[in-house]
């Protein structure tokens, strides 16, 4: 993994993970990799436009520019580059069409494998920003109601309660029953992922997966994951070693 460094050691994890009773999990680049959402919905709004406008070419373009680094502009760029006459009613469509789409999206194996180890062993939650109908069609398509796991979409609340707020955290230790040191959040974007569980003494693990979009984030923050893993495998194998 280019510009990260996973620093763990299997001691260090199986430590943290002794007193925990309940894992919270992140949905995207945590669970899947969001830039399969992403080429998913771009693959989505290429049908769209393709059918209704005539429009050819907005996945390749759109992907090209994500690829990039390209943020927050891409429909309005792609639909330029393609010779299409930019309006703000036209892209609001495209966004919507976009963050409701049925994604074809799944479950990375040690995602999978996680689930179904820790389901037995530890009570399981999961909180994730995002819009909400977008989130939700991520559940569905995951089938991460079918985990017995506690969710959280954070929009569902309210913008406001977007991570870093207490609000989804404090909600999740309701649910769950546990509190502090009992629970961990497993996140994958150090900027403001863990703010909230250390503010209430969660335990803290970050997931920096090759091709994750936080991945290389690597600046000052200020509540830094207790550990970095490149995948959620050590967990697995952890809590197997727990349970046997």
């Amino acid at each position: 993994m280019s510009g990260v460094t996973s620093r763990y050691e299997d001691s260090a994890l199986e430590e943290l993970l002794e007193s925990v009773r309940g894992i919270v999990l992140d949905i995207d680049d945590t669970l899947y990799l969001e830039r399969d959402y992403v080429l998913s919905g771009f693959k989505s709004v290429e049908a769209y436009v393709s059918q209704t406008y005539g429009i050819h070419g907005f996945a390749r373009v759109s992907w090209k520019l994500f690829e990039a680094g390209r943020r927050g502009d891409i429909f309005d760029i792609a639909l330029a580059e393609l010779g299409v006459s930019v309006t703000p009613t036209l892209v609001d469509g495209l966004v919507h069409h976009y963050r409701n789409h049925r994604p074809t999206i799944a479950l990375l194996p040690d995602s999978l494998r996680l689930l179904n180890t820790a389901r037995s062993a530890v009570r399981l939650g999961i909180i994730s920003d995002g819009p909400k109908h977008a989130q939700q069609q991520k559940v569905v398509a995951l089938g991460l109601d079918r985990h017995g796991a506690r969710i959280v979409l954070t929009d569902e609340l309210g913008p406001e309660f977007w991570k870093p707020n207490l609000r989804p955290f404090q909600d999740m230790e309701q649910f769950l029953g546990l509190a502090g040191s009992r629970l961990v959040y497993v996140a994958d974007n150090p900027a403001k992922d863990f703010v909230g569980p250390h503010a209430l003494g969660w335990r803290t693990i970050r997931v920096a997966r090759d091709g994750g979009l936080h991945a290389e984030r690597t600046e000052p923050q200020l509540a830094p994951a207790e550990i970095t893993l490149p995948s959620l495998e050590p967990m697995v194998r952890a809590i197997a070693k727990r349970v046997a």
